[in-house]
């Protein structure tokens, strides 16, 4: 189906006449009119009443528009994602969960996109690594960072740096044990396994969140005590918002690089070198 037909209909239901859809198309109304004949007759089906004060959908016409309106997206966000950016002679889409851009892939960016100044860059934050890993398989994401990948056909994951977390407080003397204001981060199954083994004893928080910013975010703005990177601490932690607890156990999560087996550009494998010598700086 031609697509500008689709969003004809998708104009002419949010103008409520051919005359104003003609209008806002810049097209004469006897356009619109041929354009939405057209469409009929292809789903063989009516989709408008028309009267003098405008249009109104017939049920088939109600049916289709949530068809028409997912056609469209659809094909915007194909356009988006294969086209190059006009001006640039590639396009390099990286994803990341939110605690890896900050003070990681953030850090990066800039460094890449002095070194390749032809290619233009689209940064994506996930929150889930199901969710990024099915981007790089299905080539919507040509690399990514995340803390548990899974292991795909076509898709190298390769260790790229390995976090330290640390229990920080607002408090000047937290209690070693998590407590009232204990906001438990969900860092994944490996963290899960040492936190049970370091906290036996503890049955769970008032608030759980499932993405380090949002949490830090909370105890920055209200107080509290959770488990953080410590590699994004050290500006919160100089101005004195938090304090590190000295005798608190430390747990370890592996940070992965992720892209497809086969790198067939100089702009990805540019990319995966620049990341990788970001990671190994100290912070």
């Amino acid at each position: 189906m031609d697509t500008e037909l689709a969003r004809t209909f998708l104009v002419v239901v949010s103008m409520g006449s051919f005359v104003a859809a003609a209008q806002r198309l810049h097209v004469t109304q006897s356009t619109v009119s041929t354009r939405i004949q057209r469409l009929e007759e292809l789903l063989g089906a009516e989709l408008f009443v028309r009267n003098k004060s405008g249009t109104t959908l017939t049920p088939a016409g109600r049916q289709f528009q949530r068809h028409a309106a997912l056609l469209t997206s659809t094909v915007e966000l194909a356009r988006q994602e294969v086209g190059v950016v006009s001006g640039f002679e590639s396009t390099l889409t990286v994803g990341g969960r939110v605690g890896l851009w900050d003070g990681l892939l953030l850090n990066w960016l800039p460094n890449f996109l002095s070194l390749a100044p032809h290619v233009a860059v689209r940064a994506q934050i996930f929150g889930f690594e199901d969710d990024l890993t099915q981007a790089l398989v299905d080539g919507r994401v040509h690399l990514g960072v995340m803390y548990t990948p899974q292991a795909r056909p076509g898709l190298t994951i390769e260790p790229l740096l390995e976090e330290h977390l640390v229990m920080v407080s607002t408090q000047h003397e937290p209690p070693l044990e998590p407590s009232g204001d204990y906001v438990y981060v969900d860092w994944g199954p490996e963290f899960f396994a040492q936190h049970c083994l370091a906290f036996p004893n503890f049955v769970g928080a008032a608030l759980t969140v499932n993405v380090g910013w949002l949490g830090l975010q909370h105890v920055l703005a209200h107080g509290g005590t959770g488990y953080f990177p410590a590699r994004i601490l050290r500006e919160y932690e100089l101005g004195g918002k938090l304090h590190r607890v000295p005798d608190a156990p430390q747990f370890h999560l592996s940070a992965y690089l992720c892209y497809s087996t086969k790198v067939d550009s100089e702009t990805l494998a540019l990319a995966l070198r620049t990341i990788r010598g970001v990671a190994a700086q100290k912070p």
